[in-house]
């Protein structure tokens, strides 16, 4: 690595590109949905709704919003918590069938990744693995325009509504992955905090440990310049590593998280915290969405994915499983301490923007600090003590690590390379903290 990572050597790329949706944020946003819908051509549209959103004010906001605009809707509640391949094609079922012009999603990530799932099959049909990262399925680029996409988020976590990336278990192969284009971008976020308030506890909890976390990989990932320069510009990939740009949204995303996370979780009432956390998702979205992720997201699918009998506090309506921010920051303090080696500086200032004191920290400490801020965090917070508080031992982790190891994609983003005998070895490391 050069002195400055983003000065490249010759033969290194040189240029980073920057796609980002339009965005909409601020208190009352959510009403203007229908002015939204219009301006994008939208005559009836599927409105993907989580279940138990549905049954709150801010669903019969955007309803109402469409339905007066003229809009005509058709709704859909069946996305799972934890899409797989078969809820993404029933999706995609649903879209065709009621012939419509456009989508919108009002949940977390699973539901906007559902509709991004539901516009691409319905749009261009093909089986799923067609489309799904390699080396699990065949990467096939989408193969032209979707239709117009607005992505109302109610977590402060996922940043689903920046990015052009669907998550999704494949049904039968016990592994999860992603689809992922530039196509896939929601055409608009809109962003109203006022979504997040009757969020419980627990989800607050999981989805602001997403944010934290995906703000820190997508700091510390290795800087774009450290890839060859791609033969044709349309070669550059979607996730390209470290810039100036993702830099100064990751960092106060981390900042902002770090200082509200714990005060949104533990008091519904401070209007405050959600509403600087929802925006701390917002930052840490269009950040990762240019930078990426690395090894705490690619060994959380693993987590996520080879046992399902945990209940996460806030999610004791749902069949057991690990939500996605659960599954992600149990590995975190793990990964950096073993990342930190590479780029010390990055990830003393990321423990430094979370509050902690590194005033005389020294290169070796990086790794500590860090992973210190994320544990005091999870501590405050009620978070699970560990892949062990998930119910997984040592017996487990040859196959958690076969599995991370396959997700190649977030981890050639890593600032240091990982092999699947490292894996283990930070598995076990996430297995107790304190």
């Amino acid at each position: 690595m050069t002195a400055n990572p983003f000065i490249a050597e010759p033969g290194h790329e040189s240029v980073f590109t920057v796609s980002t949706p339009n965005l909409k944020f601020g208190v009352g946003a959510l009403a203007e949905l229908g002015a939204d819908a219009r301006g994008l051509g939208m005559t009836r549209v599927a409105l993907f709704i989580d279940a138990a959103v549905a049954m709150t004010e801010p669903a019969t906001v955007a309803r109402r919003a469409l339905e007066d605009a003229g809009v005509d809707v058709a709704v859909y509640t069946e996305s799972l918590c934890e899409p797989n391949s078969a809820s993404f094609e029933a999706a995609a079922r649903f879209a065709a069938e009621a012939g419509v012009d456009g989508f919108v999603s009002l949940g977390g990530g699973s539901v906007i990744d559902t509709a991004k799932a539901a516009n691409l099959l319905s749009s261009y049909p093909d089986e799923i693995l067609a489309y799904v990262n390699a080396p699990i399925g065949r990467a096939k680029p989408v193969p032209g325009p979707l239709k117009p996409h607005i992505a109302c988020p109610t977590t402060s976590g996922t940043g689903s509504e920046t990015t052009g990336i669907a998550i999704l278990d494949i049904t039968g192969v016990g592994v999860k992955s992603g689809i992922a284009s530039p196509r896939l971008k929601p055409n608009l976020a809109v962003v109203d905090p006022t979504t997040t308030l009757s969020m419980p506890a627990g989800v607050v909890a999981a989805t602001g440990f997403d944010v934290l976390t995906h703000a820190v990989e997508s700091y510390t990932a290795r800087p774009f310049t450290s890839r060859a320069k791609p033969e044709t510009p349309a070669a550059r990939p979607p996730y390209q590593g470290a810039t100036p740009f993702n830099d100064v949204g990751a960092l106060a995303a981390i900042r902002t998280g770090g200082r509200y996370l714990v005060r949104a979780v533990t008091d519904a009432s401070d209007l405050e915290a959600r509403y600087h956390l929802m925006f701390s998702a917002t930052l840490a979205g269009l950040a990762f969405g240019t930078a990426g992720v690395h090894i705490p997201h690619a060994m959380s699918y693993s987590v996520a994915t080879l046992r399902h009998e945990y209940v996460a506090s806030g999610y004791e309506t749902l069949p057991p499983m690990v939500p996605h921010g659960i599954a992600v920051v149990v590995n975190a303090p793990a990964a950096f301490r073993f990342t930190a080696s590479v780029n010390p500086d990055r990830h003393l200032e990321a423990a430094a923007a979370m509050g902690v004191d590194v005033s005389g920290a020294g290169d070796a400490e990086a790794g500590e600090h860090l992973a210190g801020a994320f544990i005091d965090l999870m501590r405050r917070t009620g978070l699970p003590n560990g892949l062990a508080d998930l119910g997984y031992g040592e017996a487990d982790v040859p196959a958690l690590a076969r599995g991370a190891y396959a997700q190649q994609r977030p981890l050639v983003m890593a600032p240091r390379t990982v092999g699947e005998a490292d894996l283990v070895g930070i598995y076990r490391d996430a297995m107790r903290y304190w």
